[in-house]
């Protein structure tokens, strides 16, 4: 590369995650639980210091950085550092051994940062040659100290390079590899703070797990490219978020409906806050949970539609004076969504089918992986594997994901009708529906609830609550009542295999 391009590639664009922090932005940037803060000015400087040492341990454009930290200050600074520099890829720090060997092959990481002592299940399922990298020091003050020397890269990520790498679930198969490039990240932040007609004077209060795409854009990115303020917490934590909110001052919080659930457990009575509004994403909201968080802070409950391929929003209920529909994900926030038949015929509003989307947001393919990408991407549209309908109005509603839909003897059912139900019960605190297998109906109807502390119902009387509101063949056949409902690691609900963690199989 010659000296010129050296130079000129070392502003980045403004289509990056480095280009989003703008260089105008003062102000508190980052600030931890314990009451330590990150002006802007020092954010840039430090981000770039860390930058500074990843690429002096030769890592650069596209080299995929794995990252095995806790939620906090650490982990903030070491993905903006690292998105700076190449590819993060941050991975659940409770993986186990194996888990951690699975995934580290799978995106053939070219590092792994971690803590000394706090990451041995990584550490040694670390492939031979990748490059060991300590956090040193703890907080908004630390170094990256890598076990090995390499020679130095200069060049930094451009539009087209990826950013982040992330696996899908892989609740019904092996996780697919989502590559999310710079520019779509960038879009992403943007369009989400756009949304929610974010300035420099909103703090997001991140509770989401940052290994995350939800924790990742919604609680973090969106918030810096609008020069706001992030509260970087340990993760959610039921006993601790109303303290946060009190002290810590958060314009918003966004989160998933079982941490919303656990947020009212604890505080049953109207408050008064900084929050401008709370967010939900990564799984429907039920009408009764909405109504009782509003209800319990007094600000407008805006439902998101996200999914990792479209590096997280794709539609958002608006905020004030446009109308929230109840039920709804609300409107496409810059890319287009629309209903495709099997055909992939677009069809018109209030017709049922797959929900499709295309953007500047949306991931170009997963990776090697034809047969994922020939069933997903189709003439030029991205299938979601989520069923719904748009109103005349653009607003999206969904009726629930294809694969989770319960087909009871050809009768289709979404569980996400029974749980409104559910939910509306006095002594439901949580409830989720699923299907159970069956030998002659193919599939039945399950249910697994959580009880308000205090009260008490059995599995007849709420068979016969959901009977007084529902059709006969949506009533569940089993209801199952528990202290905690199974949840993956970033706090959603599996419906997929519930019956058999529940022993109903």
């Amino acid at each position: 590369m010659s000296q010129v391009n050296e130079v000129s590639d070392r502003t980045p664009s403004p289509d990056t995650v480095a280009g989003l922090i703008s260089p105008d932005a003062v102000g508190v940037a980052l600030l931890t639980v314990e009451g330590d803060v990150m002006e802007y000015p020092a954010l840039r400087l430090e981000v770039e210091r860390l930058a500074t040492q990843l690429r002096g341990v030769g890592l650069g454009p596209n080299d995929r950085i794995a990252i095995v930290l806790p939620n906090g200050p650490e982990m903030a600074l070491v993905l903006l550092a690292a998105m700076s520099v190449g590819c993060a890829a941050p991975l659940n720090p409770k993986y186990r051994e194996e888990e951690f060997r699975f995934y580290l092959d799978d995106l053939r990481a070219a590092a792994l940062v971690s803590i000394d002592g706090q990451a041995p299940a990584a550490l040694s399922a670390a492939p031979a040659g990748t490059t060991l990298i300590d956090v040193r020091g703890r907080g908004l003050a630390i170094d990256l100290v890598a076990k090995v020397s390499a020679p130095a890269t200069s060049r930094i990520p451009s539009p087209g390079d990826e950013a982040l790498v992330l696996h899908t679930s892989g609740t019904t198969s092996r996780p697919k590899i989502v590559p999310l490039r710079q520019s779509n990240l960038a879009h992403s932040a943007r369009n989400i703070a756009s949304s929610l007609q974010m300035t420099s004077a909103d703090r997001s209060l991140n509770v989401m797990p940052t290994f995350h795409i939800h924790g990742i854009m919604a609680g973090f990115l969106a918030p810096l490219s609008a020069g706001g303020s992030i509260v970087c917490t340990p993760g959610f934590d039921a006993f601790a978020i109303h303290r946060w909110i009190d002290e810590l001052h958060p314009t918003y919080y966004s989160a998933v409906p079982t941490m919303h659930q656990m947020v009212l457990a604890r505080a049953p009575q109207p408050r008064t806050t900084t929050l401008r509004f709370v967010r939900s994403s990564s799984a429907s909201l039920p009408a009764p949970v909405l109504e009782r968080l509003r209800d319990l802070f007094g600000v407008p409950i805006i439902e998101g539609y996200g999914m990792t391929e479209a590096s997280h929003q794709m539609t958002s209920n608006p905020l004030p004076p446009r109308e929230a529909k109840v039920s709804s994900v609300g409107v496409a926030t810059g890319i287009e969504v629309a209903i495709l038949d099997k055909d992939n015929k677009v069809l018109p509003a209030g017709e049922r089918g797959e929900v499709a989307i295309r953007g500047a947001t949306v991931v170009s393919g997963y990776e090697n992986n034809p047969a994922a990408n020939a069933t997903a991407f189709t003439e030029g549209w991205f299938r979601t594997g989520d069923e719904g309908m748009l109103d005349d109005e653009g607003y999206l509603f969904l009726t629930g994901r294809l694969k989770e839909q319960i087909n009871r003897g050809g009768e289709k059912v979404s569980p996400l009708e029974i749980d409104g139900v559910l939910l509306r019960h006095p002594a439901v605190a949580e409830a989720v529906a699923f299907a159970i297998p069956h030998d002659k109906l193919g599939e039945e109807i399950g249910a697994v609830v959580v009880l308000v502390p205090g009260t008490s119902a059995s599995e007849s009387e709420l068979r016969a609550f959901v009977a007084e509101h529902l059709a006969a063949f949506k009533v569940p056949r089993r209801i199952v009542i528990v202290d905690e409902i199974p949840k993956g690691a970033t706090g959603k609900v599996q419906r997929i295999g519930m019956a058999e963690r529940l022993d109903l199989s």
